[in-house]
């Protein structure tokens, strides 16, 4: 059930950050005290989320706000990760909501009470409604609102936040969302898919500039999501496939960043299918960050197909989480590397990593020992990165607590913490019991 780091691992050094993170969706509920967002509307369409849930009450967090600040410090945390909703804070008209923008100022007090750093995530999917009827992501202007909501919101928070994210995993607001469908607002459609990329790229460099202005002793930067591609075979055209996914789904959202350029496999979109650009946008997206916060959990392998594009190839080989996804910790010490030799990277933030897993409550315990061993194994890799080289500053545990899974709804648990969603109790997993014991041996 135990975590074991040695005494001298970097990860116990004395200013080496560990937290928990969460996201407004996925916790928060009271719906009917913001406007509506993508995900409502996803969830209110039929055979869109596989339980039939939806996000209105999800973990009462709003409710519930300050239980779960004594429920973080019991855990002997620097650190908490979470997200703002931006309809919780800007109204449809424009006018801000003061009492959602207080409940947020509420929370920023209660962590600095307690000492525990805020990591503020400004955008992590939830967009709202109003904007997406305006053509949300594909709509360049909204680029520019995002840097409105961001000035509103630093402005209100003044000197509280230790560290601001601009955006939680472009990749998935672009593809997953407007490429693939399977997340809000569900379009399948290349060019829309690279054209919401970009502009969430952009949205997020115009949000920097306010920050630097706003919040300029916070940390500021982005929080990207990783997953090596491997091939699954030795020929040409599988090494190739690989290739290419990676540029399409890691180095499209990183290289604009760090060098204003898209990767080569840009050229090989037909122009139809390539995002409309306009002059400076990649001096915009480029403009300097603070740190890089890392989301991992799994590796991806690909293959050739008959288009000559990639298609993954999901795995069958246990150990798989309850996702169905490959347990691949050496995956995080490979994808930290590949980054670090190929850029000049800032410090690095391990955002999320985590597991879901089929947990189930018994006598008021959760032996979930497959997270223990993850958490373990994911640890240690991180630790291996640092002693190659790699500036990791800090590690946090996705998720604080089970919550609203996305297009899974509550049927996948993610958390540390366990939650009867019927009465809303919260139970420790041994996970967090082994989380709280390596962070208590640190003090």
């Amino acid at each position: 059930m135990k975590i074991t780091l040695a005494k001298t691992s970097p990860l116990l050094q004395p200013n080496f950050v560990f937290g928990v993170a969460t996201s407004s969706f996925q916790i928060e509920g009271a719906a009917d005290s913001r406007e509506p967002c993508i995900w409502d509307t996803f969830c209110d369409t039929p055979g869109r989320i596989k339980d039939n849930s939806d996000g209105k009450v999800a973990c009462d967090h709003v409710a519930r706000w300050r239980d779960d600040i004594e429920l973080i410090a019991g855990l002997g945390v620097d650190a908490y990760r979470f997200s703002i909703a931006w309809g919780r804070v800007i109204n449809r008209d424009g006018s801000i909501n003061e009492a959602g923008l207080a409940f947020y100022q509420q929370l920023l007090d209660a962590l600095q009470a307690k000492k525990i750093k805020a990591f503020v995530t400004l955008y992590h999917w939830d967009l709202p409604q109003y904007l997406e009827d305006h053509g949300g992501w594909l709509n360049r202007n909204t680029a520019y609102k995002f840097a409105e909501y961001t000035d509103i919101v630093t402005k209100a928070f003044g000197d509280k936040v230790y560290s601001y994210a601009t955006l939680n995993e472009p990749f998935c607001s672009a593809y997953l969302s407007y490429e693939a469908g399977i997340h809000a607002p569900g379009f399948q459609n290349r060019q829309q898919g690279r054209q919401a990329a970009h502009h969430l790229l952009l949205a997020h460099g115009l949000a920097m500039r306010v920050l630097r202005k706003n919040a300029p002793h916070a940390k500021n930067g982005i929080v990207l999501n990783f997953s090596p591609c491997h091939p699954a075979s030795n020929s040409a055209a599988d090494v190739r496939a690989a290739e290419m996914a990676d540029q399409y789904h890691n180095q499209w959202y990183l290289q604009p960043l760090l060098e204003g350029s898209y990767p080569p496999l840009l050229a090989e979109l037909a122009t139809d299918e390539q995002p409309l650009r306009v002059d400076g946008d990649m001096a915009i997206i480029a403009e300097p960050i603070d740190f890089l916060g890392v989301n991992y959990y799994t590796r991806t392998v690909y293959r050739a197909n008959e288009k000559g594009w990639f298609s993954d190839v999901p795995p069958t080989t246990p150990p798989l989480t309850d996702m169905g996804w490959e347990i691949y910790p050496k995956g995080l010490t490979e994808i930290l590397l590949a980054l670090h030799q190929r850029y000049t990277l800032p410090p690095i933030y391990i955002t999320e990593n985590g597991a879901a897993m089929p947990d189930s409550l018994l006598q008021d315990k959760v032996a979930d020992q497959h997270r223990v061993d993850y958490f373990q194994q994911h640890l240690q890799a991180t630790e291996d990165a640092i002693k190659a080289g790699v500036d990791i500053q800090g590690y946090f545990a996705w998720s604080l607590m089970d919550n609203f899974e996305w297009a899974e709804g509550y049927a996948k648990r993610f958390g540390i913490v366990y939650v009867d969603y019927v009465t809303q109790q919260r139970t420790l997993k041994n996970s967090a019991i082994a989380l709280r014991d390596v962070f208590a041996n640190r003090r």
